[in-house]
């Protein structure tokens, strides 16, 4: 893999959907909210503190903390894309937040000074990373002595049909390559050990880990396919590149694929699963 440019797709790729996850904000919080409660609680945010957020997308878990921290703390809120940043911001300013500072950063090379932050927290982020290892050691050389890290991945396919489907259809279709093992992506860190075994290697000395079992509710067929589209990355810009008939193939797909989780009323839950971790 040549890193330089798989930062590069990966870059464009979540400026491209910062507007479907400015829209859907909202269903993020809502449905990542037993997530967001974890890393919350875990943390243990305090006034006076300084935290920063990695990969913030549109904030909505910074957003909360900020809250927490007052007085006199603040919140740093960051993400690889300027778009998302600019999303992440005018959410922010809705909310009428005055002690976050929103900056476009790479988590591999945080431009922040040594043992400069009291926590870092981080949702969905580290498994897309190029390189979360070199990630990881940059949280602790920012992190005070005796900060933390908390932050989530998803486990395995398995239990995550809220991706495992559509990404699934993608590859039976011939529209995306099987995913290769070393290759970042949603289940790239998806286990306990390997988690656990780049802490290590980053100088974090204690780890908890915890699944946590949750599901996204979409209204409707129409609803998880516009969700697809709007926030899924890769895949919403695959979906973008193809023909019209193509396109509706797929959709009719990835739909049947979700029968399993429709309710009486004709709406979805399917089930996800993140691992939860946190480390001092």
């Amino acid at each position: 893999m040549d890193i330089d440019e798989f930062r590069r797709q990966s870059r464009d790729t979540w400026e491209s959907v910062a507007a479907g996850w400015e829209s859907r904000h909202e269903f993020l919080s809502d449905n990542m909210g037993l997530v967001n409660d974890w890393i919350i609680d875990r943390t243990s945010p305090a006034s006076g503190q300084v935290i920063l957020e990695v990969g913030a997308g549109p904030g909505d878990l910074g957003h909360r903390i900020a809250e927490m921290v007052e007085p006199g703390g603040r919140v740093i809120s960051t993400d690889f894309a300027t778009a998302m940043v600019d999303v992440a911001r005018r959410l922010g300013a809705n909310r009428g937040l005055e002690n976050v500072e929103y900056r476009q950063l790479d988590a591999g090379a945080l431009d922040l000074p040594d043992q400069s932050i009291d926590a870092i927290v981080s949702r969905s982020v580290y498994m897309l990373l190029a390189d979360p290892a070199g990630a990881l050691r940059e949280a602790r050389r920012v992190l005070r002595p005796a900060g933390s890290l908390t932050f989530s991945v998803f486990t395995v396919p398995d239990e995550n049909p809220w991706f495992a489907v559509p990404a699934g259809v993608f590859v039976q279709r011939g529209h995306l390559e099987p995913p290769r093992p070393g290759i970042p992506g949603v289940f790239a860190l998806g286990t306990p050990t390997r988690v656990e075994a780049l802490l290590a290697d980053a100088s974090f000395d204690e780890t908890v880990t915890e699944p946590i079992d949750f599901a996204f509710h979409y209204t409707g067929a129409d609803d998880a396919w516009r969700s697809l589209l709007d926030l899924t990355g890769p895949l919403a810009v695959l979906a973008a590149r193809l023909p019209a008939d193509a396109l509706a193939a797929t959709r009719a797909a990835v739909i049947d694929g979700f029968a399993p989780f429709r309710r009486a009323d004709g709406s979805l839950d399917v089930p996800a699963q993140a691992l939860a971790i946190h480390a001092v």
